[in-house]
Order: structure tokens, then C-alpha cells, then sequence
């Protein structure tokens, strides 16, 4: 059977290419990589061997009536080394974040156009 074998990269719908970007690459610092032109603004983002393709285009949808809790609505997963340290950096920066119900080493956090997030700790051996 030819099944499918990685993530390739996820997209979100973002409003303004610029703040997203001050958010990906200034704050959880992800790398900018090149795009060809669509036809439309937007952004990939590297993260490891996958990308996230961040297109600006009118949000669809709806910020106000989300799950408070990232873990509960639809959301992307990234492992990142130390969630102490991210954890720290988002409170500098006022942005709010729950940690994981399951009381493993996890946050959550939603970027400026409301798309929830999850950062899960690597384990330390």
C-alpha cells in the first residue's frame, strides 16, 4: 500500500502577513523561506523537514466563540526543546497560554489571528 509517510506542511489563513511573521519569526523564531509568487500574499515558514504555509487572505474564521483551551479546538503541534523558556517568552510578550490538562510538559497559545498552537516539550533523558 502507498500510504502516505510525513507531514508536508500545514496552512492557516492569516489577515496581515507581516504581524504573522513578527509572530512566527520574531517571537517562537521560525525561519523564513523563499515562496514562489501564487498570486497572493503569504508566507512559508521551515520547521525541521516541514513548513508551515501561512496564506493572507480574508479569515474566515470566526475568533469569538473558540474554545478557551487550545487542546480542545483544531490546532497545529510542534515539539520545541524547552517549554519553560517559550513559556517565559510569551509572558514578556503578553500573550496569553493554558498548559497541557494531561500534566505532561505543554502549552498552548493562539497566534494573532486566533489559530491555536500547541508546544510540546522534548523529554529530557
Amino acid at each position: 500500500m502507498n500510504r502516505p509517510k510525513a507531514i508536508h506542511h500545514v496552512s492557516m489563513i492569516v489577515a496581515d502577513r507581516q504581524r504573522s511573521r513578527d509572530f512566527y519569526e520574531g517571537i517562537l523564531g521560525l525561519e523564513v523561506s523563499e515562496r514562489p509568487d501564487l498570486g497572493f500574499p503569504g508566507l512559508w515558514l521551515q520547521i525541521g523537514g516541514q513548513q508551515i504555509h501561512l496564506l493572507e487572505l480574508p479569515n474566515p474564521d470566526p475568533v469569538v466563540g473558540r474554545p478557551e483551551h487550545g487542546g480542545r479546538d483544531r490546532h497545529l503541534a510542534m515539539s520545541i526543546g524547552d517549554v519553560e523558556a517559550l513559556a517565559a517568552r510569551l509572558e514578556r510578550e503578553g500573550i496569553a497560554f493554558s498548559r497541557s490538562k494531561s500534566g505532561r510538559p505543554a502549552l498552548f497559545c493562539r497566534d494573532p489571528d486566533g489559530n491555536a498552537l500547541e508546544f510540546i516539550g522534548e523529554e529530557r533523558t
